[in-house]
């Protein structure tokens, strides 16, 4: 697996990454760009690394160059116009797996072992899905560990991607605890 986590533009790139590489993905939804979705970045590059991977087209270097400005340190793979162009359209979704790889491989991206530090046991016994306030049980909780809100299975992945602790799952817990004891959400 590979460590940093790759932003790529939209969700065609998401499916054409996965195709050729197991790795974490955050989709930036192209100039629209948001506070939400940088923050998810940010705290991407301090837990893992990230690697930028967007087409070889104006669109693509405007969004490498926000995300650049913004996030600092992160790497970048680069696909030639050659490699992502299919019947007139240029694209990340476009590309090869090989051509992928060779992409993310000059960027020298790092390997890790996957990791399962939760389950979706944890998922259920913590109140992350299974009943009627597993939603903004989740949203709550990825907005303190700063993983952004997902469906669970989404959830489950992010926290052994990120690297999340169980020591920082409790605290972030307890907070959610405190607060529902105190009357605020």
């Amino acid at each position: 697996m590979i460590k940093e986590v790759i932003v790529v533009e939209g969700r065609d790139d998401i499916t054409a990454v996965k195709r050729a590489v197991d790795a974490e993905i955050i989709a930036v939804g192209g100039f629209g760009i948001n506070a939400k979705v940088i923050g998810r970045i940010k705290e991407a590059q301090k837990r893992q690394g990230v690697i930028i991977l967007t087409d070889p087209d104006f669109a693509g270097e405007k969004i490498r160059k926000i995300i650049s400005k913004r996030v600092q340190g992160v790497k970048h793979a680069y696909i030639s116009k050659d490699e992502g162009l299919k019947d007139g359209d240029i694209g990340v979704e476009n590309a090869s797996p090989e051509s992928i790889i060779s992409a993310l491989e000059a960027a020298k991206f790092e390997v890790k072992e996957k990791r399962c530090e939760f389950s979706i046991q944890d998922m259920m016994y913590f109140g992350l899905c299974g009943n009627n306030k597993s939603k903004e049980n989740r949203d709550r909780l990825g907005k303190l560990l700063r993983i952004g809100y997902c469906n669970t299975s989404q959830f489950l992945t992010r926290l052994n991607n990120y690297g999340i602790t169980k020591d920082e799952f409790i605290k972030a817990l307890e907070i959610i605890d405190k607060e529902n004891e105190n009357g605020k959400k």
